[in-house]
């Protein structure tokens, strides 16, 4: 696989040419929506061989991918690069009860050799995670026993691989209990022979203070669960300014604690499969609008605007005026910062990678990803 940046004048055809590549599996490859159409600074996959066919080049690694929801066309494609599927499946509630959150068919990945982790977060209802939530369940012993025991009936009755715990905002006053439970947790999935997964927020030092932080014991969990996703996005979020979503110098920061705190190899690097457009010039309240990478590209051919590239955050953005005169800044992902990140597993010995979230299919991701790795597989 190369990675091709369009400069101007570039047509598929041409590209295609230079290379040796047809411009089918190009096309392919990138899913060009409109292949007349291609923006100045746009990176494109150019899949190596004749039929433009990739293999792997490197040791395996594990990879997990989030899912809140997701055609089945989608899923086919996506399972064969995936150790672990962990659809957003399960809130619990004061009392340790277990919500789905939408109907999930484990029969399916399983299926494709992808084994299925079952979700279990603090989240409300109404959505938004819940510090109370977490704080009841980490702290009363009935509720705790009530949540170990669905979590485990749950498990069995849907044929899950393991848990992927995925508790956010805990209250800080909390942490030693989290870790309790986290161990008790643990103790009971591996007397089933189930696996623990705990998602962890982006930390650079232990003493990191904050509520999205400080409960996050990294030594902890490092120590007792079997992988920990680190949550390596949302630097550029919603409700804050424009910037990207995984900027490089900020994931080596984390990485850099992270491996001085935990088993290298437990460690899943988080990694967004998503953008935003923010207007400008940002005003505190306001929310930026969340987008596909492929949109994002889109975007840029349709308002004619060249993509950039920011060195240090290795990520690619671009500025366009709407319709209304407003100016607009959006931030995404595409082969070049895919490369970046990926390469960060190897440089510092991660286990893998963890995709946050798989809802839209991204064949980039998957050509670079077999560009570097093979895919570790846990069902026979």
């Amino acid at each position: 696989m190369k990675i091709y940046v369009v400069k101007r004048g570039d047509s598929v055809y041409r590209i295609s040419r230079a290379f040796g590549v047809p411009a089918a599996a190009i096309i392919a490859a990138n899913q060009l929506q409109n292949p007349d159409v291609l923006s100045v600074g746009q990176a494109l996959v150019i899949p190596t061989g004749a039929t433009g066919a990739d293999t792997h080049t490197g040791r395996e690694i594990v990879v997990n991918g989030y899912m809140t929801n997701a055609a089945d066309s989608t899923l086919l494609e996506t399972l064969p690069y995936l150790t672990f599927l962990s659809p957003f499946s399960y809130r619990t509630d004061p009392q340790g009860n277990l919500t789905p959150t939408f109907e999930v068919d484990t029969g399916f990945s399983a299926g494709e050799r992808a084994a299925n982790l079952m979700t279990v977060t603090n989240l409300r209802a109404q959505g938004g995670f819940s510090s109370d939530i977490a704080h009841t369940v980490l702290t009363d012993q009935t509720a705790q026993d009530t949540l170990l025991s669905k979590i485990e009936s749950t498990l069995v009755q849907g044929g899950y691989y393991g848990v992927n715990l995925d508790f956010e905002y805990v209250y800080p006053f909390d942490r030693e209990s989290y870790n309790g439970f986290l161990r008790r947790l643990t103790d009971r999935m591996h007397q089933i022979g189930a696996i623990v997964v705990t998602a962890l927020a982006p930390k650079v030092s232990d003493d990191q203070q904050g509520l999205l932080y400080t409960a996050h014991d990294y030594a902890f969990h490092g120590q007792t669960a079997d992988y920990v996703v680190l949550m390596t996005y949302e630097w550029g979020y919603t409700y804050g300014p424009a910037m990207a979503v995984a900027p490089l110098n900020m994931v080596r920061r984390v990485l850099e604690y992270a491996v001085s705190a935990m088993p290298a190899g437990k460690i899943l690097m988080g990694v967004p499969n998503y953008g935003y457009d923010w207007t400008l010039p940002f005003v505190q309240g306001t929310a930026a609008r969340p987008l596909t990478n492929l949109r994002a590209v889109t975007l840029a051919g349709e308002v004619k605007a060249a993509i950039q590239f920011d060195a240090a955050a290795q990520s690619p953005f671009f500025r366009y005026y709407d319709t209304a005169g407003k100016q607009h800044e959006v931030w995404f992902e595409d082969a070049r910062s895919l490369r970046a990140k990926y390469e960060l597993v190897t440089e510092y010995g991660l286990g893998g990678i963890s995709f946050w979230n798989l809802n839209s299919l991204f064949r980039t991701n998957f050509s670079v990803l077999q560009s570097l790795y093979s895919v570790e597989k846990v069902l026979p």
